[in-house]
């Protein structure tokens, strides 16, 4: 059997506290499965940096230097950690089998990339890494996440429940991957779209070992709502069925003032007068902003911008 080229794509963003102990782990792991025959000898390791502020960078030109196996991609900005992904997923699509991508932050347990080559071995041609519980997170964190997922599906959003970022894919599904060229990637969403067969691996997160997380509660928010928008046109219909509700509740408006004129109580109030201009405004104004924000949409895709920028890259 001819043994698969695997290259595992890290984005990093501000990793230098945690990159070192991330290589010298990784290291080790893909050692022992290429002792093991799992996947051939020249399978690399591929950190891409994405506009770090700190030393990432310096970090990952100094592995390079040492260790042959370490391939460098430096993007010329942030782009975000989706583009990242797809920056070292596109760079080398035509020099490895199968891809696998992971966060520097070790909270993903490696221990399942076995697992994944296993399936992939087994005719998988895309393995998604998927947490077996989460009782390490806080309440709010366990509610907001399942919360996030279950609204997702609700909305004809296909992903996978409890799967990030961690998957492995074949070479034939990156490439068909690539035809879908929008500029606001979400990733958790598309792969599932692009279909051919495909299993899951169940693992336990661990705690992050060093630095600060990327991604706080605002930018958790934010990478949500990217991600409805982006695949789910269900907010425009609410729109749709607001005012379908607005119109309903106007009639009952309607139907009070000309009851009031029958029985002669025509004196009109302030409440009567301001209720129903500050809840049709508002409503207005948050549905205009709704639809604001999918023309938004609209003219970043129109423009074609490049999803990412390459600066430098070692050890190609």
């Amino acid at each position: 059997m001819n043994l698969s080229r695997l290259l595992l794509v890290v984005p990093c963003y501000n990793e230098e506290a945690i990159l070192n102990l991330t290589y010298s782990t990784l290291k080790a792991y893909y050692a022992g499965i290429k002792e093991r025959g799992l996947i051939a000898p020249d399978s690399k390791i591929c950190f891409v940096n994405d506009g770090s502020r700190d030393k990432t960078w310096d970090i990952i030109e100094e592995l390079c230097e040492r260790d042959d196996t370490i391939i460098g991609v430096k993007l010329s900005r942030n782009f975000g950690h989706q583009s990242a992904i797809m920056a070292g997923l596109e760079k080398y699509i035509d020099e490895f089998d199968c891809f696998i991508t992971i966060d520097a932050d070790l909270q993903d347990d490696i221990n399942a990339i076995t697992s994944m080559i296993e399936k992939h071995r087994e005719g998988a041609m895309v393995v998604y890494g998927v947490r077996g519980d989460r009782s390490s997170d806080t309440w709010f964190k366990r509610v907001s996440a399942e919360s996030f997922y279950v609204i997702m599906q609700k909305m004809g959003v296909p992903v996978v429940f409890n799967h990030a970022d961690f998957r492995l894919m074949d070479r034939r599904v990156l490439q068909e991957l690539g035809n879908f060229k929008e500029i606001n990637m979400f990733l958790r969403g598309i792969v599932p779209l692009v279909g051919f067969r495909n299993d899951k691996v169940i693992y336990d997160r661990l705690e992050r070992a060093a630095g600060e997380t990327k991604y706080p509660l605002s930018k958790m928010l934010l990478f949500a709502w990217n991600g409805i928008t982006s695949f789910s046109t269900f907010p425009m219909r609410l729109v749709l069925y607001f005012g379908v509700f607005n119109f309903m509740v106007a009639m009952v408006i309607v139907a009070y003032i000309f009851l009031s004129y029958i029985i002669g109580h025509t004196v009109p109030g302030w409440t009567s007068t301001m209720l129903p201009l500050t809840f049709f405004s508002g409503s207005n104004m948050m549905a205009l902003g709704l639809i604001g924000e999918y023309i938004g949409k609209i003219y970043e895709e129109v423009k074609g911008r490049p999803r990412y920028i390459i600066e430098k890259t070692i050890n190609e």
